[in-house]
């Protein structure tokens, strides 16, 4: 079966963007992109909820984007992607589909598919909803070395405790820290 990933960058205190949905706090550098690459690479499919899906689709198709950074940009804009939204009527990314309705059993059917994991980015909304749902099969978090004090929490939806144990963690030189954890099935 499929795991369900959840992958993003916080700030010590929790925080996956800043005041106004700025990352520019984002501490990437050589290290980073060379795991994000892998990670892209290790999947087939990324889950959005609709504000990151706008977001991502408003840069990674960008020429800006594929000059910058063309590896990653190659990856974001030819993976499969899924939109889960009830206030978008149409998505125009490349390989995009839209789920309207019926997310967590869209999500169990993909799980099932066979194929490589599937990737969530940002969407914290989208992502509390799987967490409170027992959907997620791991969390990787880069804590990155920076107390932003405001902004929007990765986890502020989170209805009951989730135990987790840690699987894996990953020193970068740029002081960012990666951390997978498993949940627990308690």
């Amino acid at each position: 079966m499929r795991k369900i990933i959840i992958s993003n960058l916080v700030s010590v205190d929790g925080y996956f963007e800043g005041p106004n949905a700025d990352i520019s706090w984002h501490n990437i550098n050589a290290a980073f992109n060379k795991f994000s690459i892998e990670q892209l690479h290790s999947a087939d499919t990324i889950l959005f909820g609709r504000k990151t899906y706008q977001l991502m689709e408003s840069y990674w198709p960008t020429e800006a984007a594929i000059k910058n950074d063309p590896v990653i940009a190659e990856r974001m804009n030819n993976t499969a992607k899924v939109v889960f939204s009830t206030t978008l009527h149409e998505v125009s990314w490349t390989n995009t589909r839209l789920v309207k309705n019926n997310m967590e059993q869209a999500v169990l059917q993909l799980k099932k598919q066979p194929g490589k994991d599937v990737l969530i980015f940002g969407s914290a909304d989208f992502s509390s909803h799987l967490i409170n749902a027992g959907l997620i099969d791991e969390f990787r978090i880069i804590i990155s070395p920076i107390i932003l004090g405001k902004g929007n929490l990765l986890f502020n939806r989170i209805e009951s405790k989730v135990k987790l144990e840690l699987i894996k963690s990953v020193p970068f030189s740029s002081g960012n820290v990666l951390l997978c954890y498993k949940p627990v099935m308690q």
